[in-house]
């Protein structure tokens, strides 16, 4: 696996492995810490694309004030190695000044899906995100990218993206997200979840608990409000903190659902636990499924 830091070794490398066979290229982005839960993106990757080429940017621009943008974890020489185990064929991992050179002065915004939700507890958050992806797309240029479900609302704002800016190949042929991966108790897997204490961690397993017992209630025609009701009062009782949010939205525009009508719908959660705050998201299915 190649490593680049620089766009004119990533130009060089993107142009050697386009000459390689059909020359099919999928993009995974990342800002490293890796877990299974990005292997497995890689994978899905491989199956559908000739070449891997995946990238670590720890992003500054989707950090907020008093976010954790030095504390977040960075192992290069770690996270390269298990790229290169799952067959990888090209890292990009670029400086700051790479991404963002002096006088960079361009703001990527998307409106609509980026706002409510992680986007109004952390402003700003999603103009980096929408940025630095678009640049990411601009240098690979790869005909697929993906990215995992997790991050449920970041993937919506991506898509959206994609298709208002006409982002199709030979830029990025398609957005593709993948189910997120989970540990044994449930607990979405996070680079954050490194952040818990092991106290934390096991109350941890309350939020897909009661999600998943939200989601049955409100399936089987339970209340939508109370449903969230008891979901928020569940993760209060197991330990958490405070709920930043809990919502049951459209499953493209992430509009709020007071019901479950005939198309997908998403149950999204934000809740923090001591000084650490996780996310996760499951389907709801249609009243017509």
């Amino acid at each position: 696996m190649q490593i680049a830091t620089t766009r004119d070794v990533l130009r060089n490398a993107l142009d050697v492995l386009r000459q390689q066979g059909a020359g099919r290229i999928a993009l995974v982005p990342t800002m490293g810490a890796l877990h299974e839960g990005h292997l497995t993106l890689v994978r899905r990757a491989r199956t559908a694309a000739d070449h891997v080429v995946a990238s670590i940017f720890v992003n500054p621009k989707q950090f907020g004030a008093n976010e954790d943008l030095d504390a977040y974890p960075r192992q290069l020489a770690a996270d390269a190695a298990m790229l290169e185990g799952e067959g990888c064929a090209l890292l990009w991992a670029p400086q700051v000044e790479e991404i963002y050179p002096a006088g960079f002065a361009t703001n990527v915004s998307v409106a609509g899906v980026s706002e409510g939700l992680c986007g109004a507890a952390r402003p700003g958050h999603f103009d980096g995100v929408a940025t630095v992806v678009l640049k990411l797309f601009n240098q690979v240029q790869p005909d697929m990218a993906f990215f995992g479900e997790k991050d449920f609302q970041q993937l919506a704002v991506i898509r959206t993206m994609a298709r208002d800016l006409d982002l199709t190949r030979p830029h990025v042929g398609a957005i593709i997200g993948v189910p997120t991966m989970r540990e044994v108790d449930g607990v979405a897997m996070s680079s954050r979840n490194r952040y818990l204490s092991p106290a934390q961690r096991g109350s941890a397993a309350a939020l897909p608990a009661a999600m998943q017992a939200a989601i049955a209630a409100i399936e089987n025609g339970s209340d939508v409000v109370l449903s969230l009701e008891r979901l928020e009062a569940a993760l209060i009782a197991a330990g958490f903190d405070s709920i930043d949010y809990a919502v049951l939205a459209d499953a493209v525009s992430l509009a709020p659902l007071k019901a479950l009508g005939d198309t997908p719908a998403r149950l999204l959660v934000a809740a923090r636990i001591g000084g650490t705050r996780l996310i996760d998201n499951m389907p709801a299915e249609p009243r017509s499924a």
